[in-house]
C-alpha cells in the first residue's frame, strides 16, 4: 500500500487535503510532529471532511521515531526542489513511501542529504516559487498510482 508522509506540516487545510487524497486512493497517511496544528482543529477536519475518521493517520512524535518506524528497505521518494530527477521518472512501487516536508521549510536538510539519490522534484518554470504542498502531494500520489496500476486505474464508482 502506498504511504504518504508529511514531515512537520504547518497548515491544517493542506494536511486535510492530503488526507482526503489518501482516502480517495486507499493510501496511508503519516504525520511527523511537530505539527503546526491540532488534529482536532476544525479547519483540518473540514478540509478532510468525512474522510478523516476513515483515514486514521499515523502520527509519529518525532522525526527520529518516524525513521525508526520506516522499513529499512522502504522504497522512499522524497520530494524537494533540490531533486535532480522528476517525479515522472521515479520508478514507483505499490508500497512506495512519498515523503514531503513542511510548507515553509520543505524537507529537512538531513533528510535531503540522507536521501540525495531519492529526491524527486515536480518540474516547473524557473520563475515559479513553488506549488502548494497538497497540490504536490496529489500530483505525486496519482503519478505513483498511474505508474504502478496503469493509466486506466479506476477503483470503481464513487458513492455519496
Amino acid at each position: 500500500m502506498l504511504s504518504v508522509v508529511l514531515i512537520h506540516p504547518e497548515i491544517p487545510w493542506n494536511a486535510g487535503n492530503v488526507g482526503r487524497t489518501c482516502a480517495a486512493v486507499g493510501a496511508r497517511l503519516h504525520l511527523v510532529a511537530p505539527l503546526g496544528f491540532s488534529l482536532s482543529e476544525r479547519r483540518l477536519r473540514r478540509a478532510g471532511l468525512d474522510y478523516w475518521e476513515k483515514l486514521a493517520p499515523t502520527v509519529h512524535e518525532s522525526l527520529e521515531e518516524f525513521l525508526r518506524f520506516l522499513p529499512v528497505d522502504a522504497d522512499v521518494h522524497a520530494f524537494s526542489a533540490e531533486g535532480e530527477r522528476s517525479y515522472w521518472d521515479a520508478g514507483y512501487r505499490a508500497d512506495s513511501w512519498l515523503i514531503f516536508g513542511g510548507e515553509s521549510g520543505g524537507l529537512p536538510a538531513p533528510l535531503r542529504e540522507l536521501w540525495r539519490e531519492r529526491l524527486r522534484r515536480v518540474p516547473m518554470r524557473a520563475d515559479a516559487r513553488s506549488l502548494n504542498l497538497s497540490t504536490t502531494a496529489a500530483l505525486a500520489v496519482y503519478e505513483a498510482i498511474r505508474a504502478v496500476e496503469g493509466p486506466r486505474w479506476d477503483p470503481g464508482p464513487t458513492t455519496r
